[in-house]
């Protein structure tokens, strides 16, 4: 009888410190505080929080997407809809990415389900790179930001759109879709919530909560390594080769990476490069940021195979820069 209280336990520790963390974070002034806090630190601390409140609504989405998923689609489903030949069916599931509007913070737990319920790798992949901006949201965000220019928010998309098929046919041919998937509890036990309608209600809220609190901890720990880098790197370097066309793309792809932004919200940071930097290395960003950054590729090592996840960085990365070099030839 009292095993079942250690969890309940647990889960009351943690929703007392996020409690305590808004309290903080809305009611307590900390400049009245008469400590003798390092600059540094406080700009960690507020680099922190920002990454953390853009994420944590995403987070919510992304997880209550899955629990969904999880509860009401069924595999017989998902392997009804998809085109059985698997090289056709990279066009429907680059598709399926602009029907959500999911971040790469929320992405993750999306695949993992989709994955979960008997989609094939290579178009779970597909849409993990292409959903994170290949979606109405981030279309109008990139538009607004870089106003006239509205060519950069058309090759984002196109880039994108382009990109996530090439990368899923390349895991295709990898992978041959095994299974890259790190066995969970739940995977071993083959857990299940009932299956009524009051009962999938239920179950819905119970997979949320165990999602959001099992992504969260690899969320805050991206969260906060990003907000190292944010703080203590020198961005003086970076505009000082903004101008080359070959280093500035990979240099701002590297701090796409760091910075861990919200594909809603990356396209301001990035307007505001566009004096110091080309074109080409702004789309760079702006592609390479939604598919690969600190956060996501924590949540990626905490639930896929090692050897998955250095594909996915090494593939994604090449992918992108020559994808780049390409079209600062070609339009640039």
């Amino acid at each position: 009888m009292s095993k079942p209280i250690f969890p309940l336990l647990r889960e009351l520790f943690a929703l007392g410190l996020i409690g305590l963390f808004f309290y903080l974070f809305l009611f307590v002034d900390f400049q009245d505080i008469s400590f003798n806090i390092p600059s540094e630190l406080l700009t960690v601390n507020t680099m922190f929080l920002s990454i953390l409140l853009e994420a944590i609504p995403f987070i919510l989405l992304g997880v209550f997407v899955s629990a969904l998923i999880q509860t009401f689609v069924s595999e017989e489903f998902i392997k009804r809809v998809l085109p059985k030949n698997a090289i056709i069916a990279l066009l429907p599931a680059a598709l399926l990415g602009a029907i959500f509007p999911i971040c790469e913070c929320a992405i993750v737990p999306i695949v993992r389900r989709l994955l979960k319920k008997g989609m094939p790798l290579h178009l779970g992949v597909v849409f993990l790179v292409g959903a994170p901006i290949l979606n109405p949201v981030v279309f109008a965000s990139t538009l607004y930001a870089f106003g006239f220019h509205v060519k950069i928010a058309y090759a984002r998309m196109g880039l994108a759109f382009v990109l996530s098929i090439i990368i899923g046919f390349l895991f295709y041919l990898l992978f041959k879709n095994k299974d890259q998937l790190k066995m969970t509890q739940e995977l071993i036990t083959g857990h299940s919530h009932g299956a009524e309608p009051a009962g999938k209600l239920k179950a819905t809220l119970f997979h949320a909560s165990d999602e959001f609190f099992e992504m969260g901890k690899f969320l805050i720990l991206g969260a906060f390594i990003a907000s190292l880098f944010q703080t203590f790197l020198d961005r003086t370097i970076l505009t000082e080769i903004g101008t080359n066309p070959f280093l500035s793309p990979a240099v701002m792809m590297g701090f796409g990476y760091i910075l861990s932004l919200c594909s809603e919200a990356d396209a301001f940071v990035a307007a505001s490069f566009g004096g110091s930097f080309t074109t080409g290395s702004l789309l760079a960003f702006l592609v390479y940021g939604p598919m690969l950054d600190l956060k996501n590729t924590i949540m990626l090592f905490a639930f896929f195979k090692a050897k998955f996840v250095a594909a996915f960085i090494a593939i994604v990365t090449i992918t992108v820069y020559l994808s780049i070099l390409v079209y600062q030839q070609i339009f640039l």
